[in-house]
């Protein structure tokens, strides 16, 4: 019997579908190339300010002076300490919050849910925020970072929507041996949500690891500032400070500022990039199912 192979006719949609992901591709990635190749350019090449695809002239000057820097490689611990933090503490206690919440036969839970949907479309404000971090002992205090950013009503829906997808059997099941509520929890619905907890878990750490409002507002300390914190500085501001300095001792006045700007951003964008292909898998399944069930 001979075998029919069909060949899929390409259309005008396809063409025209293809070329616009393409374009989005483009401007997507490009800035980003941009950056990467000037911050491997020669100073001299770097001065010129011209777009090119490779580096004219291969160049680590710019790095040198960044990885050299105290308060950036501070600022980078910083950064790393509170990303893990943060995304541990918001994980565990939004995931607590959302299988409380996922009861149906929770006391009062309709109010519980109305009362957080209003904390999700308005918020206290600025100055009213500020006196409360004050009056709690978080201003300049690391946990500024972690402890205000443990709880995401958005995030609490995703979990839920989740936690009914696993069926009620397992859960009962544990009951009937005696499990109790954190023990169904933690033996039963937890280990069976690896996809949510991966997907939370990206958001929570790509939020924990560029901000930088947080360390404008509420740290004081040159020693407490995160890395994107010092990144706004250097390139809002033009504070090049000690960077700007040590590059003139080292390379006198060859190395511009616009370079040591290019290396930072790349030092503090790449790490954060790194994670995603290990777990875009458990992101998909994670975002599509909380989608679909919820």
């Amino acid at each position: 019997m001979e075998r029919r192979i069909r060949i899929r006719r390409i259309g005008v949609f396809d063409v025209f579908n293809t070329l616009i992901m393409l374009a989005v591709c483009f401007l997507t990635l490009y800035p980003m190339w941009f950056v990467f190749v000037n911050s491997l350019n020669a100073p001299q090449q770097a001065l010129l300010g011209t777009v090119n695809w490779f580096p004219k002239a291969l160049s680590l000057d710019s790095y040198s002076v960044v990885f050299n820097d105290r308060h950036m490689m501070n600022g980078f611990l910083i950064t790393t300490m509170r990303t893990a933090a943060g995304t541990a503490a918001h994980v565990l206690f939004t995931a607590i919050v959302a299988y409380g919440m996922s009861r149906s036969n929770l006391i009062g839970r309709k109010v519980y849910m109305k009362i957080a949907l209003i904390t999700m479309l308005f918020s206290g404000g600025l100055i009213p925020t500020f006196i409360l971090m004050t009056k709690l002992g978080l201003y300049d205090n690391f946990f500024v970072f972690v402890i205000p950013a443990m709880y995401s009503f958005f995030n609490m829906v995703i979990f839920m929507s989740f936690y009914r997808t696993i069926p009620e059997g397992l859960e009962e099941s544990a009951k009937v041996d005696g499990a109790s509520d954190y023990g169904v929890l933690f033996r039963i619905v937890l280990p069976n949500s690896m996809a949510v907890i991966a997907t939370i878990s990206l958001f929570s750490a790509v939020y924990h690891w560029n901000d930088y409002y947080q360390g404008v507002i509420y740290i004081h300390s040159q020693d407490k500032l995160p890395l994107q914190t010092i990144l706004y500085k250097i390139i809002a501001e033009n504070s090049m400070s000690f960077m700007q300095q040590q590059a003139m001792a080292q390379f006198g006045a060859k190395l511009p500022g616009n370079s040591i700007k290019f290396a930072s951003m790349m030092v503090a964008t790449l790490p954060i990039l790194m994670v995603y292909p290990f777990i875009q898998r458990y992101l998909v399944k994670g975002v599509m199912i909380g989608a679909i069930k919820g």
